[in-house]
């Protein structure tokens, strides 16, 4: 599992102040992807123990809302295990923090990864920039959902993050 960057007290990648893990390597490859430098799985740091102790400082803040997982995209294939052990021992340690994750699969196909059991909340579908919009919160075009994981595993169909 390879990381380009963790971000400190973002609040533009979910609900509240948030550490952002930003994740290398992505296979969709959007057009004008804000973030192409991420696409290539070797590229940026493997990520590691001190990555992961610089995530829990984060987390042991009080104000800190909870972790996004970005990228790149956090369920490239090469990454998928790894991130599952990184969000159960997370949501272990902070069962009070939220977990957000944005990818460009469709919640229809992930939304059975046993990861999905952790995250509390899927930004899905791929950039497309003919559909851009900057007024709409957490996600930058209007084919993309915000889900309300545990809503929908409840329910049993998709419920949007209000």
């Amino acid at each position: 599992m390879r990381y380009h960057n963790i971000t400190k007290t973002d609040m533009l990648n979910g609900d509240g102040l948030r550490v952002v893990l930003w994740f290398a390597g992505c296979s969709h490859k959007c057009r004008n992807c804000q973030n192409p430098i991420t696409w290539d799985p070797e590229g940026g740091l493997p990520f590691d123990e001190d990555a992961r102790q610089e995530i829990f400082e984060e987390l042991d803040k009080e104000y800190i809302s909870g972790i996004t997982f970005s990228g790149g995209d956090p369920l490239y294939t090469g990454t998928r295990d790894g991130l599952l052990e990184l969000v159960k021992e997370i949501k272990a340690k902070y069962p009070k923090k939220t977990i957000w994750l944005y990818t460009g699969y469709l919640w229809e196909e992930i939304c059975n990864l046993e990861l999905m059991r952790y995250v509390d909340v899927v930004v899905d579908g791929r950039f497309v920039e003919e559909l851009k919009d900057n007024n709409l919160p957490w996600r930058g075009s209007s084919n993309q959902k915000v889900i309300d994981v545990k809503m929908s595993r409840e329910l049993g169909k998709t419920v949007l993050y209000e």
